[in-house]
């Protein structure tokens, strides 16, 4: 259940803090009132306001008075004074004492309404960024994100310290390591959260269409474009904009995206009015980023301009220590969305899992529980859940495949490439990589498959 927002109104005019409690509660507040300093101070000790509305001009302690005691005591709480006509000098002295703002008489309804609103949602901010820090301190836990290993600690880290900035961040890793999940946390942890998160993968959209998938078009730009679109950008106006597999992107598309996140305007395909845009751009990329810069694959003034803060995630295989952890959070997820009562995994089946070498990483094994878990009669997954390439007596059998004489190139070729995304754990750009080709190569095949049937 949400917070609901404590404020404390301290006026000494009857009508007026009557005037603003009914206010106050119709907008959803919670709220308490003070005729003077030492009656708001009392009611401080057991109201625990969130905010507090005081009056400079109070009988028996003034409203400075009663800042410098809050102060003093040790309290966070964020206080907006109200001035009457020629009190400016007072409400300067009150910011210096630690007045986040100061509002003059009489005071107008919507301009506070906002105000509130505003430090509302950041003192909710405030409270769920702590939780989530004794959480992580804790278990070892970031939100949805998981890992007592120094590496990943690391990584948590530099989220808390990232998500409160405007700052554009490259997020580097193998595929499955976990970068759209980083991605949205810091989204979610940011001033922005209210607003859209928008993920794109640059690898799985045809470069004939990206133009238009970024900036969107207008009707008549080319054919088939029958109406109007908002692309990406818009779409994440306010908010947070991914682009995941950043280097899968053509370089004439890269300068056009450049200018776009520079200038925070575009002009949509085939439109010519400017929009303004205030979108914070996160990038993502399980190649080594920068010598994708040196390869020519990404713009080097392009990748300056994203790397404002760089995050790496490290592999599965390089973090042991948070694989059992890991392993419990899927196998209490997915045993509630199944409606299903299994508590763990067996100590055979863990030494199993530590044993894997996991090249699709935390999504490989994501999938690997949950099919266990469908699979599992008891309340422990055992070994004998696992794939095949787990329970193999001999292990150097896994990862194989027979193939019958007689088989077309083509049969065989679709095959291979079924069984390596099986093998990478349903994740399609470290399949890609395995089998030595792009992530589009290999999403124009599956495309051409389907279409086949």
């Amino acid at each position: 259940m949400p917070h609901q927002t404590r404020i404390l109104v301290a006026e000494d005019d009857v009508s007026t803090h009557e005037s603003w409690r009914e206010s106050l509660n119709s907008w959803g507040y919670k709220v308490d009132v003070a005729e003077d300093g030492v009656h708001a101070l009392e009611i401080i000790k057991t109201f625990q306001p969130d905010l507090l509305l005081a009056d400079l001009k109070m009988p028996r302690k003034n409203g400075l008075e009663l800042l410098r005691e809050i102060r003093d005591m040790g309290l966070k709480l964020s206080t907006i004074v109200i001035s009457g006509e020629g009190d400016i000098p007072e409400a300067v002295e009150a910011i210096k004492l630690g007045a986040i703002d100061y509002l003059r008489k009489p005071v107008d309804p919507p301009h506070l309404r906002q105000m509130l609103r505003t430090l509302a949602d950041s003192i909710e901010m405030r409270e769920e960024n702590l939780t989530l820090r004794r959480r992580l301190a804790e278990v070892g836990e970031l939100g949805p994100l998981y890992g007592r290993s120094p590496a990943m600690r690391k990584v948590i880290t530099a989220i808390e310290r990232v998500a409160q900035s405007a700052a554009s961040v490259v997020i580097s890793g193998e595929s499955g390591t976990g970068k759209e999940l980083v991605a949205r946390t810091i989204h979610e942890m940011s001033p922005r959260r209210n607003a859209a998160y928008v993920g794109l993968n640059c690898a799985a959209i045809p470069e004939t269409l990206m133009e238009s998938e970024l900036f969107g078009h207008e009707r008549g730009a080319f054919t088939g474009a029958d109406k109007r679109r908002e692309g990406c950008f818009e779409t994440a106006n306010g908010g947070t904009l991914l682009l995941d597999e950043i280097t899968e992107m053509k370089p004439e598309l890269q300068a056009k995206l450049l200018r776009v996140i520079e200038e925070q305007r575009l002009r949509r395909v085939g439109g010519t009015a400017e929009i303004t845009l205030d979108v914070r751009v996160l990038a993502a990329s399980n190649r080594d980023i920068e010598q994708a810069v040196r390869d020519g694959k990404l713009r080097e003034d392009l990748f300056y301009r994203l790397n404002v803060f760089s995050i790496m995630l490290p592999p599965l295989r390089e973090r042991g220590d948070d694989l059992p952890l890991l392993v419990d959070s899927f196998v209490q997820h997915y045993s509630e969305r199944n409606n299903k009562h299994v508590v763990g995994v067996d100590e055979e089946c863990l030494a199993a899992l530590r044993a894997h070498p996991w090249p699709g990483n935390v999504r490989q094994l994501r999938n690997v529980i949950e099919r266990a878990l469908i699979v599992c009669d008891g309340k422990m997954i055992g070994r004998h859940d696992l794939p095949e390439e787990f329970r193999s007596a001999a292990q150097g059998e896994a990862g194989y495949f027979k193939i019958r004489l007689g088989t077309s190139l083509d049969d065989v070729e679709r095959e291979v490439i079924s069984r390596t995304i099986e093998f990478t754990g349903g994740n399609k750009t470290r399949a890609a990589q395995v089998l030595g080709v792009s992530a589009k190569t290999l999403y124009n095949k599956l495309d051409r498959y389907q279409q086949e049937g």
